[in-house]
């Protein structure tokens, strides 16, 4: 393989900051990473390849030594090529096209280089087919599904993944992101109907005053109610399981509903009845 050498802060790298107002900025502890569309901008510029002609196999967030990156692949006119772009700084770490890999240093490692990151097995694109079966659904219209079902839209979120991988034997999208105040969505959608396999979302930026009481708290008869709103159709005798309990002295709900063969298990503040975790799958009795 033809390793590309890309300096520490290429053009890609700077338009990618551009794009994104530099991203290093902070919230709640976390890094603005650049985003999974943006790695894939700074991916294309270096490799001067047009959009259209590319057909992406990864694109995802990974970490090595610390660092957290986007790995990208794609192929272009018969040829493959590999980037890891910086998620925070979306600068080149690595490239690589053809057939062998030779790594451009990376900051974090004690010996000057970066370590080999962990080969990933290629997803196909849409239209492309593994083991036979081909992903009738794009990538587009599973990141439009997952949207639409979290009520968000495209400019309200970061996609951190969105890539096309097989689980017991079935082709899927697993699309994951987050909003700004860092709530995490993550979903699982067939490629081959576009069904929401199962999803959850999980409040990783949530806070909370401490000085609130217990006379503010809500009751497990409202933390109940606001759980089954989420669910239409399901009833109190859905609720298959129930408790409170305490996170850090915070009091919270959690529990488990059943209805219509999907397991929806939730986290709810007792303060505000705002839901910190939600998880739903399939599930067979």
């Amino acid at each position: 393989m033809k390793r590309k050498a890309i300096p520490a802060l290429c053009a890609a790298g700077l338009l990618a900051l551009a794009l994104t107002g530099c991203g290093g900025g902070t919230a709640g502890g976390q890094a603005e990473y650049i985003g999974i569309d943006a790695a894939k901008a700074v991916a294309l510029e270096a490799a001067g390849v047009a959009e259209d002609d590319a057909v992406f196999s990864t694109a995802g967030l990974d970490k090595r030594n610390g660092m957290d990156y986007y790995a990208v692949d794609f192929t272009a006119g018969g040829q493959s090529y590999e980037y890891d772009i910086d998620a925070v700084t979306g600068v080149v770490i690595d490239s690589s096209s053809g057939g062998g890999t030779v790594e451009t240093p990376a900051a974090g490692d004690d010996d000057g280089t970066a370590s080999a990151p962990a080969a990933a097995s290629p997803s196909p694109s849409a239209g492309q087919t593994t083991g036979g079966q081909a992903a009738a659904v794009t990538e587009e219209q599973a990141r439009e599904t997952a949207l639409s079902h979290a009520g968000l839209t495209a400019d309200q979120v970061t996609f951190v993944r969105s890539e096309l991988d097989r689980d017991d034997g079935r082709l899927m999208y697993d699309v994951e992101f987050y909003t700004s105040d860092y709530k995490e969505y993550d979903y699982e959608i067939d490629a081959a109907t576009g069904e929401i396999l199962s999803y959850d979302y999980d409040a990783e930026g949530y806070s909370y005053q401490p000085n609130a009481t217990p006379g503010t708290a809500i009751t497990a008869e409202q933390a109940r109610a606001i759980a089954l709103a989420e669910v239409p159709g399901a009833a109190e005798s859905d609720i298959y399981e129930f408790e409170t309990d305490r996170d850090d002295g915070r009091l919270e709900y959690e529990g488990k509903i059943i209805y219509n063969n999907t397991e929806y298990e939730f986290t709810i503040d007792g303060y505000s009845g705002a839901i910190r975790e939600w998880d739903a799958e399939p599930f067979h009795w």
